[in-house]
């Protein structure tokens, strides 16, 4: 048997390949004529194809599990989701406008404060955030970027509207998978690949390679780069690697580092300590210095921030920044376009309720069946309710939390997430998905061409995380909508 899209049923939700039974949508055409011609046999071999070379790749992510660390492939769908060129270049205008915004507020936090004198946010804000440090205030990092590196994550509703769900701005992951996404895919549809123009993502190592090297403290054309892991424990290790690899750069722990007297950092090698000029770290703020953060941490080097602060190193994302990385916070990010930017915001919010005002509370309470309620500093899926999914019982616990910490908690409507074909056994069935684009910022700003896909491969579930039972897609934007 063959794909016959009129039998396909994405039911009451955008789908983003198909836009009616039958009718693949414009810029999708050609990838839908292309599967049309497989049997459902071939199309199973090429997923099995594709699960072999992740596997023989080594592209794996870790599951904490029951005190457990489980290390696992990682789950990719072989069937694209495609964006044409036209819309992409509006989403992209639109992610560089919100980092300039959110950069321009962390500095402005952190300095002279103007957004709160002007009261267009609160001040009482900030003694609720767990990321907002005062080791931090006074210093201006070079350009003034402290978000060097942002993933945010992009949802589209029923209607078709996309919307920023939340910015990720502290240690965002899942780059490489996107760039290893679109080398399998290359393996799996090389036809595709020969007749549409599909724009590239592997130029990411080197745009991340030349953006750390500009926030170099010493002048030079190579400066010392490195990428700080917590270890091979972590579930994003695979990706510390990688990255590092790609950019030539070396991977190190908190214990291959010291800081001297001179208040700059260096890296133990066999020939002696030699300077460190960019710290590319994927370790959390409260562990990346004992002297100044948490005193029990192993993962970090004491001394990081004093030399931060000093000017002799660059830390990217610099300490500090995941105070805009908040759910509450981010309610506030179209203000900040407005009061920054004098614009208005090109990329919509999720309509949101912060549950801190007593009006918005008494709504929430009284409508958690029908809302998605996240906790401000969670990530990966976890920690917030999903209120049609939820049972009375944790309705009833979510409703204590909020009473209890109320600017704690936000409460979104529960989107229609868009779906998109995946392959469920020999057949292909729509699976809801999102969009996290990575941003890097120096004096310049740039935007991978589309970004990692994530979907949700639970029948009905919205939940896209890996960490949750997610999986992913490679993402295609296409110029011109397809051929040569």
């Amino acid at each position: 048997m063959r794909i016959d899209w009129k039998q396909y049923d994405p039911g009451d939700f955008y789908d983003e390949v198909i836009s009616s039974p039958g009718q693949p949508r414009a810029a999708a055409r050609g990838l839908a004529n292309y599967l049309k011609s497989l049997s459902d046999q071939q199309l199973a071999r090429r997923q099995r194809a594709a699960d072999l070379a992740i596997e023989e790749m080594g592209v794996t992510f870790t599951v904490y599990s029951e005190g457990e660390n489980i290390d696992r492939a990682w789950p990719f769908d072989i069937i694209p989701r495609v964006i044409a060129i036209k819309e992409w270049q509006q989403i992209e205008a639109g992610l560089k406008q919100r980092i300039t915004a959110l950069n321009l507020f962390i500095e402005d936090i952190y300095n002279a404060k103007r957004i709160i004198k002007d009261k267009i946010f609160p001040e009482a804000m900030l003694a609720g955030s767990k990321n907002y440090l005062p080791q931090c205030e006074g210093v201006s990092p070079r350009f003034g970027v402290w978000a060097h590196i942002c993933g945010s994550d992009l949802v589209r509703d029923r209607d078709g509207t996309v919307y920023v769900l939340e910015d990720n701005l502290r240690v965002p992951s899942g780059v490489s998978y996107m760039i290893e996404n679109r080398s399998v895919a290359k393996r799996v549809f090389p036809e595709l690949f020969r007749r549409q123009t599909i724009l590239p993502v592997d130029d990411y190592p080197a745009a991340l390679f030349d953006m750390l090297a500009a926030l170099s403290p010493r002048p030079l054309d190579y400066p010392e780069i490195v990428v700080l892991t917590p270890g091979i424990y972590n579930s994003a290790y695979f990706e510390h690697a990688y990255l590092a690899q790609q950019m030539g750069a070396e991977l190190v722990e908190g214990s291959d580092l010291v800081v001297c007297n001179d208040d700059c950092v260096y890296m133990r090698t066999i020939d002696g300590l030699q300077r460190v000029d960019v710290i590319y770290r994927r370790v959390n703020d409260e562990f990346i210095d004992p002297e100044a953060f948490r005193e029990d941490s192993v993962l970090g080097c004491p001394g990081l921030l004093r030399a931060w602060r000093a000017g002799n190193v660059a830390l990217a994302n610099a300490p500090g920044c995941g105070v805009a990385d908040d759910k509450v916070v981010y309610t506030y990010v179209p203000d900040f376009i407005r009061y920054y930017l004098d614009e208005e915001p090109i990329l919509a919010n999720v309509p949101s309720y912060r549950c801190e005002d007593a009006g918005a509370r008494d709504y929430v309470l009284a409508n958690l069946k029908d809302l998605v309620v996240k906790p401000a500093n969670e990530s990966g899926g976890y920690g917030m309710l999903v209120g049609p999914q939820s049972t009375a019982k944790e309705r009833e616990k979510f409703a204590g939390l909020i009473q209890r910490r109320p600017r704690n908690y936000i409460a979104q409507p529960t989107l229609a997430l868009s779906t998109a074909p995946t392959v469920v056994g020999r057949h292909l069935e729509p699976r809801h998905l999102d969009l996290r684009p990575f941003i890097l910022s120096a004096q310049d700003v740039y935007v991978t061409a589309g970004g990692l896909t994530r979907v949700a491969l639970r029948k009905g579930s919205l939940v896209v995380n890996s960490s949750q039972g997610g999986g992913s897609k490679d993402t295609w934007v296409l110029d011109g909508g397809g051929r040569r």
